[in-house]
C-alpha cells in the first residue's frame, strides 16, 4: 500500500502538471493572439491554447518514439527525421489552433457572448431580463409586429402603413412608460419615419391607474428623510394627475403655501432601468441584423435615448432646468408666462416640491377658453408662440415637450409652463443660424435660407446647394402669408421632406428645436384655431432677428470679433515682413502633406498591411502546391520527399498569414 508520503507526491506532481499545463496553454494564447493581430478575448484563446497544448503532447508523444521498440507502430524514420516531423507536426497544429480561433472570432465576436464571470452570477437580473423580453415579444406578436422588425414603412401600401403605425402606437402604450417615451422621442423625427407613423406617435399617452396612498406616502417620507407632518400641514391623498412614472398630489406648507408634489412611483426606476437595457440590447441587435437599423443608426438613438430619460427620471436635473427657463423668461420681460418656483430644499432626486400654478391646461381647459374673447385667445396664442421663438433664438434654453398638458391657462387669462423633464440648449452659432432661416423665410430670401439651412444642419458630402436653393424657394413661394390654419403643419413636413431628400443629418439638439415647434403647433391650434401659423411665425422671427441686428447689438458683435482677432492682427506685420522678405531672396517654399490627419494615414497603412499579408499568403500556398506536387528530392520516409516537407513548411507559414489577412478584414469592417 502506498503511504502519505507517496500519495502526497502524486499529488504534488498533478499540480506541478496542471500549472505547467495552465503555462503552456498562456503561453500558446498569448502567440496565437501576437500572430493574429487583433485583440481577441482572452477566455476563448485560452481554450484554443488548452487543446493546442492536449494536442502538441499527443503528437510529440507518438513521433517522438518513432522507430523505437517503444512505439513499434510508429514511423519508421531516423531520429533525426522524426525531430523535422516533429516539428513541422506542432507548427500545424498551431495553425489550426489560429485557424479555430479566427472561426470562433468570425462566428462570435469578442464581446457578444457573456463574459466568464456573466455565466455564474447575475441570475435573478438575467431572470428578470428574460421575462421581461417575453412580455415585450408577445406584445409585439399580439398586436401584428412580429413579421414587421425588417422595417417599418419599407415598400409598403399607405394602407398596410397605417395598420401597421396603429399597432406600432398601441403596442408602445401596452408596453409602458419606457417604450411610450422612446415613441415620444421618435415623434417629431420626420427625417426618420414617415408621417403615417409620426401621426400615431404624437397621440401616445402616458397616463396610468393611481398608486395607493401608502406606497406614495412612505415614498415621500423616504426623500424627504422626515415625516410629513414636519414639512406640510396637509397633503391630498388623491392625486392631480398620475403618469406611469410619477403621481403629483396637492400639499400645503406649514406656513400655509400650496404647492404641488412630484412624486416618483417605488419601483419606477427600477423598470425604467431594466426597459432601457433592453432597448439597447435589441439596438444593437438591429444595427448588426438589419440594413435599416444600421442606416437609421438605430444604436446612436437608443443612446441617446436612454441618456434622456436617466435624466428625466433625475429630479435634481429638472429642478435646475426650472431655474433656467424662469431666468430665460424673467431676463426677456417681453411675454407674461409663468414657471412655478421649485423649493430646492425640499426637493431631491425622487421628489419635485413646486409652488401650485392656478389654472388647468390647455388640454382640459375647454370652457374657459370659451370665455374668452377672439382678441383674447390670439393674444394668448401669439404670446405662447413668442416665448417660445423667444427661448429658442434670443436665450438657447427651451422647453422641449410643450404639449397641451405641460401649458396652463390661470384665470386671470395669463399662460404657465409645466413638467421641465425635457429642457433643449443651443449654442449662441446654431441660436443665430436658426433665427437667420426664420429670417430668410419671412422676406422670401431663398439663398440667405439656404445659408441658413447649411449651417444649421450637418452638410452632406454631396451636396447639390444650387438644387436646394431652388427647391426652398418653391417652397417659400408656396407658403406664403395668409396660407391660413394648418398650413405650418404642412410646411414643416415640407421642410422636413426637402431635408431628407438632401441627406441632411439633423444633431440632437436641433432635432430637439423642431419637437419644441412641433409640439407648440398642436397647442396654438388648440387655443385659437383660426390662427395663421405661417404668418405669426414668420413675423415673429423676423421681430427677433431684428433686435438682433440692432445697431448696438451689432456693435456689440463686432467689438466681440474685433476682440478675438486682435492676436492676429498684432502678428500680422511681422509674417508679412517675413513673407516680402521670403520672395525677395528665393527662400519662399510651402509644403503640403496629402496624408496630413492621423485617420488617413491610419487607413492606408491598414489597406497596404492587408494587401502586403494578402500577397505574401498568396505567394506561399502557391509556392508550397508546387512543391508538394513536384514529387522530387531525397525521401524522408517512404512517401514523403524533402521538397514536399519544405511544401508544407511554406503552407503552414501561408495559411498563418491567410488567417492574420482574414482577420485584419474582419476588425476593419468591425471598425467600419
Amino acid at each position: 500500500m502506498m503511504g502519505f508520503l507517496d500519495v502526497a507526491l502524486i499529488v504534488l506532481l498533478g499540480i506541478a502538471g496542471l500549472l505547467f499545463l495552465a503555462l503552456q496553454s498562456w503561453l500558446a494564447a498569448t502567440v496565437v493572439r501576437r500572430v493574429v493581430g487583433v485583440p481577441i478575448g482572452w477566455p476563448r484563446s485560452i481554450a484554443v491554447g488548452f487543446v493546442m497544448s492536449g494536442a502538441m503532447a499527443l503528437t510529440v508523444q507518438y513521433l517522438f518514439r518513432a522507430g523505437t521498440d517503444a512505439n513499434p507502430t510508429g514511423l519508421d524514420v531516423s531520429p533525426m527525421v522524426a525531430l523535422l516531423l516533429l516539428v513541422l507536426a506542432v507548427c500545424w497544429t498551431f495553425a489550426l489552433g489560429v485557424g479555430a480561433l479566427v472561426f470562433l472570432e468570425a462566428a462570435f465576436p469578442t464581446g457578444t457572448l457573456p463574459g466568464f464571470s456573466q455565466i455564474f452570477t447575475g441570475w435573478k437580473a438575467r431572470r428578470r431580463r428574460t421575462r421581461r423580453y417575453a412580455d415585450v415579444i408577445s406584445i409585439a406578436v399580439r398586436h401584428g409586429l412580429g413579421s414587421r422588425l425588417r422595417g417599418f414603412g419599407r415598400d409598403e401600401g399607405f394602407g398596410q402603413d397605417a395598420k401597421t403605425a396603429r399597432a406600432l402606437r398601441n403596442a408602445l402604450n401596452e408596453a409602458g412608460v419606457t417604450f411610450i417615451k422612446l415613441g415620444q422621442m421618435l415623434s417629431p423625427r420626420r427625417d426618420l419615419l414617415p408621417e403615417v407613423f409620426i401621426r400615431e406617435l404624437e397621440s401616445l399617452q402616458s397616463n396610468a391607474a393611481p398608486e395607493p396612498w401608502e406606497a406614495i406616502q412612505l415614498a415621500i417620507t423616504e426623500s424627504l428623510g422626515r415625516p410629513l407632518a414636519e414639512v406640510f400641514s396637509q397633503v391630498d391623498p388623491v392625486p392631480l394627475a398620475a403618469a406611469s412614472v410619477a403621481q403629483v398630489h396637492q400639499a400645503t406648507l406649514l406656513d400655509g403655501s400650496d404647492v404641488v408634489l412630484k412624486v416618483q412611483r417605488p419601483g419606477a426606476l427600477d423598470q425604467v432601468t431594466l426597459d432601457t437595457d433592453i432597448i439597447l440590447r435589441l439596438a444593437r441587435w438591429l444595427n448588426t441584423t438589419t440594413p435599416w437599423g444600421k442606416s437609421l443608426g438605430v444604436l446612436t438613438l437608443a443612446r441617446g435615448f436612454a441618456d434622456s430619460l436617466e435624466e428625466e427620471l433625475d429630479y435634481r436635473v429638472e429642478l435646475d432646468n426650472m431655474r433656467s427657463i424662469e431666468a430665460s423668461l424673467a431676463h426677456s420681460g417681453t411675454f407674461a408666462v409663468a414657471v412655478p418656483h421649485a423649493h430646492h430644499e425640499l426637493s431631491s432626486e425622487r421628489l419635485l416640491v413646486m409652488d401650485r400654478l392656478p389654472g388647468r391646461p390647455v388640454s382640459s381647459a375647454g370652457a374657459l377658453l370659451t370665455s374668452l374673447s377672439a382678441g383674447e385667445r390670439r393674444a394668448l396664442a401669439e404670446t405662447l408662440l413668442g416665448a417660445t421663438l423667444e427661448q429658442i433664438i434670443s436665450d438657447g434654453v427651451f422647453h422641449a415637450d410643450l404639449h397641451a398638458g405641460n401649458i396652463f391657462i390661470t384665470p386671470e387669462g395669463t399662460l404657465g409652463l409645466l413638467d421641465f423633464g425635457s429642457v433643449g440648449r443651443l449654442d449662441p452659432a446654431t441660436q443665430t443660424a436658426l433665427g437667420m432661416m426664420l429670417y430668410a423665410i419671412d422676406k422670401n430670401d431663398a439663398a440667405g435660407a439656404t445659408d441658413a439651412l447649411i449651417e444649421l444642419l450637418d452638410r452632406p458630402e454631396d451636396l447639390d446647394e444650387r438644387a436646394l436653393e431652388r427647391s426652398l424657394g418653391q417652397l417659400l413661394t408656396r407658403f406664403r402669408p395668409g396660407f391660413g390654419p394648418g398650413g405650418s403643419q404642412r410646411m414643416f413636413g415640407d421642410l422636413f421632406a426637402l431635408v431628407i431628400a438632401h441627406k441632411f443629418a439633423v444633431p440632437a439638439q436641433i432635432g430637439a428645436a423642431f419637437r419644441a415647434l412641433a409640439a407648440v403647433e398642436g397647442t396654438l391650434l388648440v387655443i385659437d384655431p383660426s390662427m395663421d401659423l405661417v404668418a405669426a411665425a414668420r413675423s415673429e422671427g423676423s421681430r427677433l432677428m431684428d433686435g438682433k441686428l440692432k445697431i448696438g447689438n451689432l456693435k456689440g458683435e463686432f467689438e466681440q470679433r474685433m476682440m478675438q482677432l486682435l492676436p492676429l492682427v498684432n502678428r500680422l506685420p511681422r509674417r508679412l515682413n517675413k513673407i516680402t522678405e521670403d520672395l525677395e531672396h528665393g527662400r519662399f517654399s510651402m509644403r503640403v502633406r496629402v496624408l496630413d490627419h492621423p485617420s488617413d494615414r491610419r487607413f492606408l497603412t491598414g489597406l497596404f498591411q492587408q494587401l502586403i499579408v494578402a500577397v505574401l499568403a498568396g505567394s506561399a500556398v502557391l509556392g508550397a502546391i508546387l512543391l508538394i506536387t513536384s514529387n522530387e528530392g531525397p525521401l524522408l520516409t517512404g512517401d514523403i520527399h524533402l521538397y514536399g516537407f519544405f511544401g508544407f513548411v511554406l503552407l503552414f507559414g501561408g495559411f498563418v498569414l491567410g488567417m492574420r489577412a482574414l482577420m485584419l478584414v474582419f476588425k476593419r469592417n468591425a471598425g467600419d
